[in-house]
């Protein structure tokens, strides 16, 4: 517990790290156009940058807890720092592609620590009575990196090169280890013989890291029409399925799996799952949808996405202090799903003259909902574990998000191309010579470029290359409406996870505290 400056320092430390690892998870993703070309590689190896981040994220982060507990906290996660950032000046320097990608490995490794460790940091900073704003405060970045990544990206590539999304990080990085090692307080690594467990280590790395592969490739190489698609999705299998009974048999795993004998940390697992899904899935389709069909560039679309941001970091801290005075986290989940669904609901509804005043509202929401589902899912996920197992319960809720998110962000690009072709389908049954709104509008193609000095024959032409480029337009516009649609059923389908939750009480009746851990 610290007070005054030091306490403060510390929330300003913490928190920037907590955002720039999350700015990084997106920030990319604007630039692989760019960097593509630079380096001379294909688009489908370059996205191998993002694919390389996500593995070393999700493999690291449920192990945190045990390394932070072997080597020190503080230490750890000065370390952490150190790594991400020495790692973002080597993908800055990098020369070609497989350099960057084997260099943003580690700077997943480095930023997936920072998220786990700083929450607990940020706990301990705060007293008792005030850890519910601890926990709002944290669910800042959450909320924040991911939105503000793609407009960071957007910026940086327009008006300095690709390399700065990566050099940015540097004296950010330097600052919060230097202020990381004058302020917070020494701590010490686990001083017992206990034996470590690289089994369960190497079968999580090889199952989660080959079912990323799977899941951030398939729909580029066609599912499993590739060979190496086949060959990942069987040793994930037998990976994953080895490790659970490696964990539920070895006496010190390094993934402790009982605790989700507890009924309302599996649902509340299922429900963070579906909160990853549409987290990211949503900063994934809706910039697709504004840059591809209404024509932003991607700082107008980042710039969209900041009202709602801000309206989730104004509500967050208010959130913590509600849950920390006995409110019931189900109560604010419901409305979080609520608020999503809505989202998608509306979203579903636009179409290519809807404009930035449709879509402020429904952005809104999404900001909302993710800012009322982000702190009440975790204290709900811990509510009835033991302290001893908070923790790992934490941990593995956390992991369920971040794997949400990659399964989000694969399936609902598999779902947009389906439905793009079940669509396209559709639309062309009605494009035919015969159909009378065809021949108009073929007509109306026709005369316009007749007058600005194409012969017939060449107008013809254009007039059909015209009419296709309409047709995909509004095939894909209807795909994406189909997308956000898939994406409010998956959270109002939630609510009744969260009703079957709320008919069981805490193991301790006492009002329901917020509690932050390694994870």
């Amino acid at each position: 517990m610290e007070t005054g400056f030091r306490k403060w320092i510390i929330v300003i430390t913490i928190i920037t790290s907590t955002i720039i690892e999350l700015i990084d998870t997106t920030i990319v993703n604007v630039s692989i156009n760019t960097m593509s070309g630079n380096l001379g590689a294909s688009l489908e190896d370059t996205a191998w940058v993002i694919t390389s981040y996500a593995i070393a994220n999700v493999i690291i982060i449920p192990m945190t807890s045990f390394l932070a507990e072997k080597i020190g906290r503080k230490q750890y996660y000065i370390g952490s720092i150190l790594l991400f950032t020495l790692s973002s000046a080597l993908c800055g320097f990098s020369t070609n592609l497989w350099e960057l990608v084997a260099f943003r490995f580690l700077q997943g490794v480095g930023g997936g620590a920072l998220l786990s460790t700083s929450q607990a940091i940020l706990f301990e900073t705060f007293p008792p009575k005030e850890r519910g704003l601890a926990s709002g405060i944290f669910s800042l970045g959450i909320i924040i990196g991911p939105s503000i990544g793609p407009v960071m990206g957007g910026y940086i590539v327009d008006n300095l090169s690709w390399q700065w999304i990566f050099y940015v990080n540097i004296p950010i990085g330097l600052m919060a280890a230097l202020l990381s090692f004058m302020y917070l307080r020494p701590t010490q690594g686990s001083k017992d013989d206990r034996r470590i467990d690289w089994l369960g280590i190497a079968l999580l790395a090889i199952g989660v890291g080959a079912l990323q592969v799977v899941l951030e490739r398939g729909e580029t190489d066609d599912w499993f029409a590739a060979n190496y698609i086949v060959a990942l999705s069987i040793i994930s299998a037998l990976a994953l399925s080895v490790l659970i009974w490696w964990e539920l048999t070895t006496e010190h795993p390094v993934i402790n799996l009982r605790v989700l004998k507890s009924a309302t940390l599996s649902i509340s697992a299922v429900m963070t799952f579906v909160l990853g899904f549409g987290l990211f899935s949503a900063v994934f389709v809706f910039p697709l949808y504004a840059q591809r069909i209404i024509g932003y560039s991607a700082f107008q679309t980042g710039t969209m996405l900041l009202p709602g941001t801000l309206m989730a970091a104004l509500i967050s801290p208010f959130l913590g202090r509600m849950l920390q005075s006995g409110l019931r986290p189900q109560y604010l989940i419901i409305i979080g799903f609520l608020f999503s669904a809505i989202f998608g609901f509306f979203m579903s509804k636009s179409n290519l003259e809807t404009g930035d005043a449709y879509f402020f509202i429904p952005l809104i929401f999404r900001g909302l909902g993710a800012a009322l589902l982000i702190v009440p899912l975790t204290a709900l996920a811990v509510s009835e574990l033991k302290p001893q197992d908070i923790p790992q319960g934490a941990a593995l809720n956390n992991m369920m998000r971040q794997m949400g998110g990659s399964f989000g962000i694969a399936l609902i690009n598999t779902y947009i191309a389906n439905r793009a072709a079940v669509n396209r389908i559709s639309l062309i049954s009605h494009v035919t010579t015969t159909e009378p709104a065809t021949q108009i509008r073929m007509d109306g193609f026709v005369r316009n470029l007749m007058t600005h000095g194409a012969s017939y024959l060449r107008a013809a032409q254009q007039a059909v290359g015209a009419l296709e480029n309409t047709v995909v337009k509004q095939t894909y516009l209807l795909s994406y409406m189909d997308a956000f649609l898939l994406l409010a059923i998956m959270n109002a389908l939630c609510i009744p996870l969260v009703l079957i939750t709320l008919k069981r009480r805490p193991a301790n009746s006492a009002p329901q505290k917020v509690v932050i851990s390694d994870h």
